[in-house]
């Protein structure tokens, strides 16, 4: 009896230890990488016992055991999140489970500007290190908007809206994409569409004339006045002359330096809208909510034309007599003493 005693105290006493030495481990802070940070990823999908063979190979946890019991104090196990989660610093195991249950994935904002082109946008979401600047080009093309939506559309290009998005490092370019298409149509209310409508414009119409706004001014108080120009012109059946189309044509052909010049005014392209009348075939850039909306709601005016006077705002002009008198103010006389004054210095 005394030998089964002692053997039974023996195990109480082991057991204890165990659990002494179980309890430091869960309630010690814990590092076991060399960087300054850590990440590990949890695949969408991934079951409780595949997700707990990710934290100890990335040397966030000490442990298996370790980690499973403070899954199990926690009570989270029915609670963890897919992603890619950043660890910095020691952390108690509890809190390595708490950060996977919170879904807390590490993530970067990615701010696409208005008025930008697919092109343009792949150089960001690949500055951002999220994949080639290809990938984000072949996802435009790739994802479609719902038919009844644009039945035209060959690509996304002024169907991306341009905000800013919170997305995991992991994010690949279909899933951004489709987050931003998801957002232009959530922008696109339906009273903007009744306003489209009530003009005879489809989606890709009002779009399309969203991006020449877009292009043409950042003033809030010039927008719906150049909408109204160009939908007067329309209405017409006067060219639009907008030079940001034929930069546009020049560009999808590669020919664009930086320049635009007089001869370029000629360039054999559906785009070019001195060439062609009407509207391009299609959005030339990524409008946001404030051009849409002048698009579709056009200021009640006659003005026909405007140019810049150099200054980020515009004169305005309902007749070309007029428009020719701002043309040689604002840009023959203006450059004209730019010169002279340089020539001074």
């Amino acid at each position: 009896m005394k030998i089964v005693a002692a053997l039974l105290v023996a195990a109480g006493l082991g057991v204890g230890l165990g659990a002494f030495v179980l309890y430091q481990h869960v309630s010690a802070p814990y590092r076991g990488y060399t960087g300054q940070e850590q990440y590990v990823e949890i695949p969408a999908g991934a079951g409780t016992s595949a997700i707990g063979r990710r934290p100890v190979p990335a040397g966030v946890v000490s442990d298996t055991v370790t980690y499973r019991v403070a899954l199990w104090l926690r009570g989270r196990a029915r609670h963890l999140h897919a992603g890619h989660h950043r660890f910095e610093g020691a952390r108690l195991a509890g809190e390595v489970v708490e950060k996977f249950a919170r879904g807390d994935v590490d993530r970067i904002s990615v701010t696409f500007p208005e008025g930008l082109t697919i092109v343009e946008m792949s150089a960001i979401f690949e500055a951002h290190g999220l994949g080639p600047a290809a990938a984000f080009v072949e996802a435009a093309r790739s994802v479609r908007p719902a038919p009844e939506f644009d039945p035209a559309a060959r690509d996304l290009e002024g169907y991306l809206f341009p905000d800013t998005y919170a997305v995991s490092r992991r994010t690949n370019a279909a899933h951004l994409v489709t987050a931003m298409l998801e957002r232009f149509e959530h922008v696109l209310t339906p009273e903007v569409r009744q306003a489209a409508s009530a003009r005879g414009f489809t989606i890709r119409q009002l779009v399309t004339l969203a991006s020449l706004v877009e292009k043409e001014t950042a003033r809030a108080d010039e927008r719906p006045l150049v909408a109204a120009v160009y939908a007067n012109r329309l209405q017409k059946n006067m060219g639009l002359q907008c030079d940001p189309t034929v930069i546009y044509a020049l560009q999808r052909a590669g020919r664009f330096d930086g320049n635009l010049r007089r001869d370029d005014l000629l360039f054999d392209s559906p785009y070019n809208t001195y060439r062609y009348a009407g509207l391009p075939p299609g959005p030339i850039a990524a409008p946001g909510k404030a051009a849409l909306e002048a698009a579709a709601n056009p200021a009640e005016t006659e003005f026909l034309y405007f140019v810049s006077r150099n200054d980020g705002s515009h004169e305005f002009a309902r007749t070309l007599e007029e428009h020719n008198r701002n043309v040689q103010r604002f840009q023959v006389e203006y450059f004209k003493e730019r010169r002279r004054q340089a020539a001074q210095h």
